[in-house]
């Protein structure tokens, strides 16, 4: 493997390629040696680790991950660059290269019998949310995810009760997130419009509250934010299709007070909303 800075390494591909960046699957080429040895160091790598990458691109980072652990599954969108990936690194048995959109496979189906991994990837901006919660719901979770993402992504991720969403809950009800570090734009071939954020997520071995009903429970936070500037009770009643009345109930029987927004609840706020909710579906 070259030893080339990852720019020219990057240009230089594209060049034999005879291609260019895709926008339309958010291509952005990482060139910044130590933004890559930043990612590297926060996935806290292992000889015996299995990491899923999403997105390998022109393979910068899949090298560095070839070079730690055990075993590397690359899963690329794009025909040509998973065709060229496969053919330069054929001879590392180490490396799994799938032409594939990841969003369509069952992370089970993967990994082998062990089922234990990590992912670690640099994510198209406008897919990253619903692979996070692809691999956070799914029935076989990764141990530890180590992603980039749109700066405002990984802010709206790790934030607290008072500036939640439903991406931070998604995130937050199976793992805990930090950023490790912010990414200027300059550091990716082409550039792109926002700076990044690296985000490491610390999945749990169980959900962060307890949450019988995760079908349930994501109904609820999706009502009651589907009007967010409005009063919980107001959101809840339009997503739920209850009368005021019956959606301050329901919010006093979780305790919360119908004037406040859904920006502000916590995960064990929610998960008392849900139950309340299945509770009344009883009576």
């Amino acid at each position: 493997m070259r030893s080339e800075s990852p720019i020219v390494e990057v240009k230089s591909r594209l060049h034999r390629l005879g291609a260019r960046a895709q926008k339309g699957l958010g291509q952005h080429f990482l060139i910044d040696r130590n933004v890559l040895d930043k990612i590297i160091s926060a996935a806290e790598l292992e000889p015996s680790d299995t990491v899923i990458e999403v997105g390998p691109g022109l393979g910068i980072l899949t090298e560095e991950l070839m070079k730690r652990v055990r075993k590397v599954i690359a899963i690329e969108v794009d025909p040509k660059l998973a065709s060229s990936l496969q053919k330069r690194l054929s001879k590392f048995p180490k490396l799994t290269v799938i032409n594939a959109d990841v969003l369509q496979l069952d992370p089970r189906e993967l990994i082998e019998s062990q089922g234990n991994y990590k992912v670690v990837a640099n994510l198209p901006y406008y897919i990253a949310a619903p692979i996070l919660r692809h691999f956070l719901e799914a029935s076989l979770k990764p141990r530890l995810m180590v992603v980039m993402v749109q700066k405002e992504v990984g802010q709206s991720i790790v934030a607290a009760p008072g500036d939640m969403s439903i991406l931070s809950i998604s995130v937050q009800l199976y793992g805990k997130p930090t950023i490790v570090d912010y990414v200027q734009a300059q550091s990716f071939h082409p550039q792109p419009k926002v700076d990044s954020a690296i985000v490491r997520i610390d999945v749990y071995p169980k959900p962060a509250v307890d949450v019988t009903d995760i079908a349930g429970f994501f109904e609820v936070v999706k009502a009651g934010f589907s009007a967010p500037r409005k009063q919980i009770r107001n959101s809840l009643a339009l997503g739920l299709q209850l009368t005021s009345a019956g959606a301050e109930e329901l919010l006093q029987k979780a305790s919360i007070k119908p004037q406040r927004r859904p920006e502000t609840l916590s995960l064990n706020e929610w998960a008392k909303l849900q139950q309340a909710l299945a509770i009344s579906k009883k009576e």
